[in-house]
């Protein structure tokens, strides 16, 4: 028997490699306003708590508010065209996600990225695999806050008992918690494992056949 009967997956370094396509689009948005741009390594360290705090911690200190909301939307005029270039799923992650859904798991996203980008991603990727996504929404609290995936569990018509959260972030570590849900945290994805383990991970997928044996007992 399955070890869990839901799933809720975080969606950028878990289940999807999205780092060029954000890294392209941020450095357009940057050097439109004249400033340096990120390396990938930059990207994937601040990527994770929203799209304005990525454009916040990659504009330069000190720039103001009205200049970060300029970046912000410059890069989500180019981002919303070019999210899918060259974001592709990790290897063995769509095996697993049919795999799961064939198993009678119920699947969700839950996503600090936005929430349309978010829902055509996982429909682009894994057609007809799950049965709730969400992105960011400005009518809902991003992660860590526990909002999203109480949306996500009620949709499914799962409770916090039966569902598991997997993802890869210290975001995610805090939003496992406040949302009540065990987690288990992939090590490919943007954080490395010393990283999660400083910020309280416990419980590891190195590999997707690892994550496997963990959600399916």
């Amino acid at each position: 028997m399955p070890a869990y009967s839901a799933v809720v997956f975080d969606m950028d370094g878990t289940i999807l490699n999205t780092l060029e396509d954000l890294e392209i689009s941020l450095n357009q948005a940057l050097e439109a306003e004249g400033f340096p741009p990120r390396t990938l390594e930059e990207v994937r360290q601040t990527v994770g708590n929203g799209y304005r705090n990525l454009m916040r911690d990659s504009c330069p200190p000190g720039t103001s508010d009205e200049v970060v909301e300029r970046v912000f939307a410059a890069f989500s005029a180019h981002y919303a065209v070019h999210y899918a270039d060259h974001t592709a799923p990790y290897e063995g992650i769509p095996e697993l996600l049919r795999e799961l859904k064939a198993a009678g798991l119920k699947l969700a996203v839950v996503s600090n990225k936005g929430d349309r980008e978010a829902g055509r991603l996982a429909e682009l990727n894994f057609p007809g695999v799950f049965d709730a996504v969400i992105g960011q929404r400005d009518d809902v609290p991003r992660k860590p806050d526990p909002a999203m995936v109480a949306i996500v569990l009620r949709e499914m018509g799962a409770s916090a008992r039966e569902a598991v959260y997997v993802g890869d972030s210290e975001v995610d570590i805090k939003t496992s918690g406040a949302a009540g849900l065990p987690l288990i945290l992939v090590t490919w994805g943007y954080r490395s494992k010393a990283q999660l383990e400083d910020a309280g991970g416990r419980v590891f997928a190195s590999t997707v056949g690892e994550l496997e044996t963990l959600l399916l007992g």
